[in-house]
């Protein structure tokens, strides 16, 4: 009798890949994060954009901040979320050079100074997650801030997320709630 094995749910899959991020050497967080964002730089849908919105990272994820720095260089408008004060939506802000940053209501990094940018006016969103398919499901933190934020774009915005590729799963479980990402970028 072959017996069968139970997918992991969200939850599960959550607290592994955390772990994972939590414990992966910095060098090869580093290593894989320069890999991803040469990967980004050649991306033709990138390279069109004129405005941006990255993720500033935390808690292990690959490393934006050499991406937002190529990016800025070459001209495009970054923005970043803001959280907005009920803390389940969220606002892409325009991250100015050498911007102070405050710490938002889950720990990732914000601009204090908030110049806000229409999320209609986005060419392109770069999307965390802690896991991903080859489909482009996307497992997040668990709040639904992306989510909400990706289903109020226009369906022709496009968006791409960033990963390690332990975060790649086969299969990423999903609800109707969920959002998937246009491509992945992994290393």
């Amino acid at each position: 009798m072959v017996s069968k094995v139970e997918p992991l749910t969200k939850a599960q899959i959550r607290s592994n890949i955390l772990l994972r991020l939590k414990t992966q050497k910095e060098e090869d967080r580093s290593r894989k994060s320069k890999l991803i964002t040469d990967k980004l730089l050649r991306n033709k849908v990138f390279k069109k954009a004129k405005i941006v919105m990255f993720y500033i990272a935390f808690g292990g994820e690959v490393n934006t901040e050499s991406m937002i720095r190529e990016a800025k260089k070459i001209g495009k408008l970054i923005c970043v979320p803001v959280c907005g004060k009920d803390k389940e939506t969220m606002q892409p802000a325009i991250l100015e050079d050498r911007a102070k940053l405050k710490k938002g209501p889950y720990g990732v990094l914000e601009p204090v100074a908030r110049t806000q940018v229409k999320p209609g006016d986005l060419d392109l969103v770069i999307v965390p997650g802690l896991a991903f398919d080859k489909k482009g499901n996307r497992l997040g933190r668990g709040k639904g801030c992306y989510d909400r934020f990706l289903c109020s774009l226009s369906e022709d915005t496009p968006s791409i997320g960033l990963a390690f590729d332990f975060q790649i799963l086969p299969l990423v479980p999903t609800t109707c709630y969920d959002v998937s990402v246009k491509k992945i970028i992994f290393s």
